[in-house]
């Protein structure tokens, strides 16, 4: 990360180029309180000479003239040219990084009109994962379409980073599906993370990006101009949102988007299960993201041998992204998938068709039991 010793003044920058070293996602500044540096499971601070320390004694403190002087420098000398991202409370510098602040708020009309006084910054580290999900990406298509899909997380469990890459895949085609048109309305800049207009992050081959748009606005924008197959917002949250949500549905759109909760009833509550067929609920273990349930809308079939019609459960193991390697962990290992597939195959002989499977804690799939789900939704 040292390379992003460049976005600070020239005189600084051979402190930043040691104090950036290694894996990082946010650096914290606060006025009259030590660096903080995080790369997403631990927290350090650093020396005044920019060494890495364990403990807040001893280490730099950000003064708030140095907090002035750096935000000064990231708006290139010029904060009334950056007013009005400083009032969504970002800038988004080159390469997709973002720099948070927060201060004083200065309202009018009930709106924010400026802030003041800052004295806090939290550069957040963009990082674009690729692989993270080819694991799951086959449970999200049906007949060769990607079905509405809505990804639900508490925040800094990686929603954001699993859209992302969901987008660029449904882009630029995939075994499960050909490449199609993608809208992206890119309210904050996290999907894109574009810089005077030009996406930093690969959001594949047929991705159009509206950056900056409000979601309800954009939508029905993006739709009329440049017929996307599919739209991906990110955060939903508003009633106007759901309304866009709505009438993307009725003109076939499919749906990629993401919303802040921590299970199916969450969704629920916020009027968002009915526009969307599979959910994915992320979480974290041991400090790390990790896909903790897929849930499809419950479909009824025709049954076999097993007699009438029945609800069709799948089981998908949790999974969780490694760094590095843009590979998805699978818990149950090898023997849990080869036990799988002997049972699903052993069923399939004696005229069963798909068996019934129940989640467990060790990660194995329980043939011939069935899933409770949630509601309106079931296990994948």
């Amino acid at each position: 990360m040292e390379e992003l010793a460049r976005f600070f003044p020239k005189e600084e920058q051979p402190f930043w180029q040691k104090a950036l070293k290694g894996r990082l996602t946010e650096l914290r500044m606060r006025a009259g309180k030590p660096l903080l540096f995080s790369d997403g499971q631990r927290e350090w601070f650093v020396s005044g000479e920019g060494e890495r320390i364990c403990h807040a004694k001893g280490a730099k403190v950000m003064e708030r003239q140095d907090l002035s002087r750096l935000l000064l420098h990231f708006c290139k000398h010029s904060l009334y040219a950056y007013e009005e991202e400083l009032r969504e409370g970002y800038l988004t510098l080159e390469g997709g990084h973002r720099l948070g602040v927060a201060g004083q708020v200065v309202t009018e009309a009930g709106k924010i009109r400026t802030i003041k006084n800052i004295s806090f910054l939290n550069l957040r580290i963009a990082r674009q994962l690729k692989g993270i999900a080819e694991e799951v990406l086959p449970r999200l298509y049906e007949q060769g379409r990607i079905q509405n899909t809505l990804i639900v997380s508490p925040p800094g469990c990686g929603k954001t980073t699993l859209l992302r890459e969901l987008i660029r895949l449904v882009s630029d085609g995939n075994p499960y599906g050909e490449g199609v048109t993608v809208g992206v309305v890119d309210e904050r800049s996290e999907l894109a993370g574009c810089f005077l207009g030009v996406p930093q992050n690969d959001l594949g081959i047929r991705t159009d990006v509206l950056d900056g748009c409000p979601k309800a606005i954009g939508m029905r924008l993006m739709i009329r101009s440049m017929a996307p197959v599919v739209i991906a917002v990110d955060e939903l949250g508003g009633p106007e949102d759901l309304e866009e949500l709505a009438e993307a549905s009725r003109c076939g759109v499919r749906l990629l988007a993401t919303a802040h909760g921590a299970s199916a009833e969450d969704v629920r509550l916020r009027g968002l299960e009915e526009f969307f067929d599979c959910i994915l609920l992320l979480g974290k273990r041991e400090g790390r993201p990790v896909i903790l349930r897929c849930l499809e809308r419950k479909k009824e079939v025709q049954g076999g041998s097993m007699g009438g019609k029945r609800e069709l459960d799948r089981r998908m193991h949790d999974t969780a992204w490694k760094h590095g390697t843009g590979r998805i962990l699978l818990p149950g290992g090898a023997k849990a998938d080869q036990d799988l597939e002997r049972t699903e195959g052993a069923l399939r002989a004696h005229g069963r068709g798909d068996p019934i499977w129940q989640e467990n804690p060790s990660g194995m799939s329980d043939p011939g039991r069935r899933t409770e789900g949630d509601g309106a939704w079931k296990v994948l």
